[in-house]
């Protein structure tokens, strides 16, 4: 069984907050929780270690009406504009769980792996076996500027990532589904960026929906992910343990 939580839209610390919630209470779970929420304008989440103040021009980003959020799993800056962002939660006590961090990062990409190539015809999309090299140092702090172990890739661009938390209840991973290629010249006003971190930015993601979608193609598909994403879950959940 899959437990799966709709809780709306709402600002980007209070869909952080919220997953920190269910990872608290994931004590009293049987059962994984697939977590779905919408973003209250343009919005950005940053890894529990990382200080946004070094990277982002937070004058700028009130400006632009972006709203920052910690997320409570590590991982770095990653903006929700041209994604789909989902949680999923596995108690401790559930078969598919692990104590191995990638195993877990694995099962839980593997599905999104088989949403991605069903829902936009992606066969030569993997799971990638190691991290690619930084271009730059402060790329490392950027999650869709380079490709890391067990991310989604589609001939050598990254299309879902994720960061994860475990604690003795079970983790929490946080996942991200690349639809549209990034406005560099947003990401120039309100960053402090190098010109090494945007040239990754701009190369890395895969764009099934290209350049500048409109609002309805980019809620259609986050719509036929999350119907794809659940699917695929429920699978491996009941016919493939650890």
């Amino acid at each position: 069984m899959l437990r799966i939580i709709d809780t709306g839209t709402a600002y980007s610390q209070e869909n952080m907050d919220k997953d920190k919630t269910f990872l608290e209470i994931l004590r009293n779970e049987t059962h994984p929780i697939l977590h779905f929420y919408e973003w209250r304008g343009p919005s950005a989440t940053f890894g529990y270690f990382i200080n946004p103040k070094k990277y982002i021009n937070l004058e700028k980003a009130k400006q632009h009406d972006l709203h920052l959020g910690q997320r409570p799993t590590g991982g770095g800056i990653l903006f929700h504009i041209w994604d789909f962002a989902f949680s999923f939660l596995m108690p401790s006590s559930h078969k598919n769980f692990s104590l191995n961090t990638l195993d877990n990062y694995r099962f839980v990409n593997e599905a999104v792996l088989e949403a991605v190539g069903k829902l936009f015809s992606l066969e030569d999309s993997t799971l990638i076996p190691e991290s690619f090299p930084a271009s730059a140092p402060i790329c490392q702090n950027f999650c869709m500027a380079r490709p890391t172990q067990y991310d989604v890739v589609y001939r050598g661009t990254k299309i879902a990532g994720a960061a994860q938390r475990r604690k003795s209840q079970g983790y929490l991973h946080q996942g991200t589904i690349s639809l549209a290629l990034p406005q560099i010249d947003f990401l120039r006003e309100v960053l402090y960026a190098e010109p090494v971190l945007l040239d990754a930015m701009a190369q890395y993601p895969f764009a099934p929906l290209g350049t500048a979608p409109s609002l309805s193609a980019l809620a259609d598909a986050r719509g036929e992910l999350r119907t794809a994403l659940a699917e695929k879950l429920l699978a491996k959940i009941q016919t493939d343990p650890l």
